[in-house]
């Protein structure tokens, strides 16, 4: 269950406003409500690798790990289709797709799935030239590479046209007969959102056609409350406003810890 975007709005102007600290726009909202979901959602990560190190419990409610892999659940993306070059020049090159953390590779071979092994870029030369290590269909492996393809709507063919492209996330795959089948699990980024709204007589009234809510998980809905006035006491010069948030941030981490 996704938080809704009109709750915390609604909760960060009450807030801000009530000692007549300034007031925030919708405009200016959006924007840190942006950042806060990120910084929230990077935080996951730095987390869950701080969490692992701990011995955890037996209740699968209170596990700090279960806890952050349920929230990062949210964003995973499983057996996504990896757009294979059919070009005679990039023989198994492929384009992976727009993500955060990339996750396992898969080949599609014999109506089963093959992991893919990922290689560093200095031994795949070694690896082909030997007998027992060298790729084949049963047992791929890939390297991360780049990969040059046009801007939307432009019709530039060549990576010397730097306008006109940008560079991929990509992989090489071997053996390079690999030309489809491929697939990728991934962690996405989690999507813009924004406070829709339509103005009357000057009026910023909320419009639900034209909002996107933040993806987080339900439970941070007070963390994105204190982040936002985090950021906004910074915006609009209010030391206190930060102050308090800050303090609130803190009390949150401390109870997490425990």
């Amino acid at each position: 269950m996704a938080v809704n975007i009109d709750n915390v709005y609604q909760k960060v102007l009450v807030i801000a406003n009530k000692e007549q600290r300034g007031y925030i726009t919708p405009l200016e909202f959006n924007l840190l409500a942006n950042q806060a979901q990120q910084d929230i959602f990077e935080q996951y990560f730095y987390d869950l690798n701080a969490f692992m190190r701990i011995p955890g419990n037996d209740s699968t409610y209170a596990d700090q790990v279960d806890l952050l892999k349920e929230k990062i659940d949210i964003f995973e993306k499983y057996r996504v289709d990896v757009v294979m070059s059919t070009h005679v020049s990039q023989p198994g090159q492929g384009t992976l797709p727009n993500h955060y953390r990339m996750g396992e590779l898969y080949y599609k071979h014999k109506g089963g799935y093959v992991e893919m092994e990922k290689i560093n870029q200095n031994d795949i030369h070694h690896i082909q030239n030997s007998p027992l290590t060298a790729p084949n269909l049963a047992r791929p492996v890939y390297v991360r590479a780049s990969n040059f393809v046009p801007r939307a709507g432009s019709t530039a063919q060549s990576s010397n046209d730097l306008e006109g492209m940008f560079e991929a996330r990509a992989i090489q795959v071997y053996p390079t007969t690999i030309s489809s089948n491929v697939y990728c699990n991934y962690i996405d980024f989690p999507e813009t959102v924004g406070w829709g709204y339509t103005l009357i007589d000057e009026q910023a009234l909320y419009n639900a056609n034209t909002t996107q809510h933040f993806q987080l998980h339900a439970s941070e809905e007070t963390e994105l409350v204190v982040k936002i006035l985090q950021l906004a006491g910074i915006l609009i010069k209010d030391p206190s406003l930060y102050q308090m948030a800050s303090q609130e941030n803190q009390i949150n981490t401390q109870q997490e810890k425990q």
